[in-house]
């Protein structure tokens, strides 16, 4: 098979594609943030749940601003374990 055949049969995401799926992803997750944010401010929960939340809003923002700029790997590591960790300290850290 020639290289001009392998590249015709390959199956991905262009750069673009992929870029614009991660930055799709990051949307959704600043949105879903964002709901959680405002119901956790309707509970009445502690300032330190509400901050790590906020922090995980402000996170997708940069993710997406990664993503616009190509660097789509990096910025999904950077959410995922953003995500985790702020996740991990809301249920680890007691609410004050």
């Amino acid at each position: 098979m020639t290289s001009t055949q392998q590249q015709g049969t390959r199956q991905g995401l262009t750069p673009r594609q992929a870029r614009r799926l991660r930055m799709g992803i990051a949307a959704v997750a600043m949105a879903v943030m964002a709901v959680v944010l405002v119901v956790r401010l309707g509970d009445g929960s502690s300032l330190q749940s509400i901050g790590l939340y906020g922090t995980a809003f402000v996170l997708s923002g940069a993710v997406i601003e990664m993503s616009r700029r190509g660097r789509t790997r990096l910025g999904m590591a950077v959410l995922v374990a953003g995500f985790a960790l702020v996740l991990g300290l809301d249920w680890y850290l007691p609410g004050v």
